[in-house]
């Protein structure tokens, strides 16, 4: 598989995990993007939550699991990097296509008042992704310092030490009426990433180490 492929897997992924969020909250009446979570557009009550889970959200995450996978061989080979990409793969592609399979309940339950099993899946692994995708893009910037990927490298640190940010002031200010736009500040940070990722991975051979 070409490097202009898995740009073009990367891409789409994050396209159809940022056309998916828009559309959600366009489609719910009264749904604010400031103060209401990105799933609480997909619930398991909202009219087109299934649609978006399907067609969106569930295939987004996949794509973006395989863009992770597949991306790490265009990079120097070395143990931060390898961590980085797949740690991302699993703890931000493959859970967008989890928390899509178990959504949030009514409202996303967030005094979780007799939560459903479902529920407590997406709360978990949720919380496993901001937890640690901030650091794994640090990682991915630490291990590339000394290559040919010097802005690259230098925007996955500065891209991690926002989302860090950012994750501290959601979890400190769980009850805010701002947690949708601290929210979509981090899921934009993690977009941002992967299209600068893809950008560096089209300019590249496949299996080209930096050093």
């Amino acid at each position: 598989m070409n490097n202009k492929i898995t740009f073009f897997i990367g891409i789409l992924g994050v396209s159809l995990f940022v056309v998916s969020s828009i559309l959600g909250g366009v489609l719910i009446e009264n749904y604010s993007v400031i103060s209401q979570y990105i799933s609480e557009s997909y619930a398991i009550d909202t009219e087109y939550g299934r649609i978006l889970r399907i067609f969106g959200f569930i295939p987004s995450g996949l794509l973006i699991t395989s863009f992770c996978f597949l991306g790490v061989r265009y990079f120097q080979s070395s143990s931060l990097v390898k961590i980085g990409f797949y740690g991302i793969g699993i703890f931000y592609g493959l859970a967008t296509t989890v928390v899509a399979i178990f959504p949030c309940d009514s409202g996303c339950n967030k005094e979780l008042i007799e939560p459903s099993t479902s529920q407590l899946i997406h709360n978990l692994i949720g919380s496993l992704t901001y937890l640690f995708v901030p650091i794994l893009i640090i990682l991915i910037g630490l291990g590339l310092k000394k290559s040919l990927y010097k802005v690259f490298s230098s925007l996955s640190i500065g891209l991690g030490v926002i989302s860090i940010l950012f994750v501290s002031i959601l979890v400190s200010n769980a009850n805010s009426e701002f947690i949708g736009l601290y929210q979509r500040v981090i899921e934009l940070v993690f977009v941002l990433w992967i299209i600068f990722c893809a950008i560096a991975i089209k300019n590249q051979s496949p299996n080209h180490t930096k050093i």
